[in-house]
């Protein structure tokens, strides 16, 4: 399962030029390294926020999750056992084996991903999933 992304980043010639000179120079093997580092060292700075976030979400009625998820047959065999209805919101990439479908159909309410979803295209129309 592919568990990165590209994304484009507009940026102006005078922080470009930075990032190239530091390149340049050996402090990073390329730009996107450079980008990763500084996404990563920003991400580190807000991760009280995140986990704070991540902490309300988990009291809440639903599955909720950060990164990646893999849907997995035991929890949804027991919210069949326990006559309930997942419903699954997160940011990142959630996975769904296809052998699943039936089960997912039955004992999963809702599926609202900002990310991206791996699964059936039976799953995705039955869900309304792009």
């Amino acid at each position: 399962m592919e568990t990165s992304e590209k994304v484009s980043v507009n940026m102006n010639i005078a922080t470009l030029s930075q990032i190239d000179l530091l390149v340049d120079k050996g402090y990073y093997s390329n730009r996107s390294d450079f980008i990763n580092q500084a996404v990563r060292q920003a991400l580190n700075e807000k991760k009280s926020v995140v986990d704070e976030m991540s902490r309300q979400q988990k009291d809440l009625d639903f599955r909720w999750f950060i990164g990646v998820m893999s849907l997995e047959k035991e929890e949804l065999l027991k919210a069949r056992e326990k006559r309930i209805k997942i419903r699954i919101k997160g940011y990142g990439l959630l996975g769904i084996d296809c052998e699943l479908d039936d089960l997912v159909i039955e004992n999963v309410e809702s599926i609202a991903v900002k990310g991206k979803v791996i699964c059936s295209e039976r799953i995705k129309k039955y869900f309304k999933i792009r």
